[in-house]
């Protein structure tokens, strides 16, 4: 069995590899290859725009990929949504595509567009959108740079943002938010019916997610009298049922927790204070529940 799969080209692509090698599976491309080898020989992989997944993996020329849910919507795509991955360019926040006019523009509001001009890479989404706002204005498909063009070329742009940083650097500021997208993992109905491949496809979602949680998390490892093992649990959050481990000085123990990485510059200071000493925080690939 092979499975043909879908990887992102472009700006998620050092990020899914990223995640993917966290999850077990390494791919590797050279130069301008579209064609990645992975080190698990029933996975086939190809390069493709993520604006461009969602119709492959529908007509079956893809039997999975990884895709925004923006784009399975701009193409109308009918795909099974095998599971959802939260993690984007720069960080594991969702990203948006919002509706931006330049700051010194009159328009304050969504309303304000009636009759105007509006420049977008997701012209299906917009009308949509729109649509359902009551407003008539034209949408006209940007090729790109689409920033730049407000407002010389367009009254407004609807235009994907992580951080807003681009936008802001261009004097845009928003005035709505169309939607809220992250990343998803795919598959042709035909394919996801073949119990073979479907067993493959659901195996790569549960390590992908594992993945996902195990790079918001840590593991912290110390020792603690034993008397005060109640006490610290009052503070960590996930020492409800921690791993124990028994020191050849009875009287001790070594605990075991995983806890979000967050959280550990407040707890490890406590954990001192509180007695605790050979104190190890370490990373984690996989977190499967």
């Amino acid at each position: 069995m092979i499975l043909t799969l879908g990887l992102p080209k472009g700006s998620l692509q050092e990020s899914t590899f990223e995640l993917f090698k966290l999850a077990g599976f390494r791919f590797y491309v050279s130069g301008r290859s579209y064609f990645p080898v992975c080190d698990d020989p029933e996975i086939e992989a190809i390069l493709i725009r993520a604006q461009e997944m969602a119709k492959y993996v529908e007509k079956g020329i893809l039997d999975a990929g990884l895709t925004g849910l923006d784009w399975i919507i701009e193409n109308e795509a009918d795909v099974v949504e095998v599971c959802e991955l939260v993690y984007a360019k720069s960080s594991l926040a969702p990203v948006r595509w919002v509706i931006a006019v330049p700051n010194n523009s009159p328009i304050q509001s969504v309303e304000e567009l009636n009759g105007k001009r509006i420049a977008t890479e997701a012209v299906n989404l917009t009308k949509k959108y729109l649509k359902e706002k009551g407003i008539d204005a034209e949408v006209e498909f940007s090729w790109g740079a689409t920033e730049v063009k407000a407002p010389r070329l367009a009254d407004a742009i609807v235009e994907l943002t992580e951080t807003g940083s681009s936008l802001r650097a261009n004097n845009l500021r928003v005035i709505d938010t169309i939607l809220v997208s992250t990343t998803r993992f795919i598959a042709n109905k035909e394919s996801y019916r073949d119990p073979v491949k479907r067993k493959k496809i659901d195996n790569i979602a549960l390590l992908l997610q594992g993945a996902i949680r195990a790079r918001e998390k840590v593991g912290l490892k110390f020792n603690i009298s034993r008397d005060r093992v109640e006490e610290i649990k009052k503070f960590v959050p996930a020492m409800k049922e921690p791993t124990v481990s028994p020191l050849l000085d009875t009287e001790w123990v070594a605990l075991e927790v995983i806890v979000d990485e967050k959280t550990v510059r407040e707890i490890v200071p406590k954990l001192k204070d509180h007695g605790a000493t050979d104190i190890i925080e370490y990373p984690l690939n996989k977190v499967i529940y």
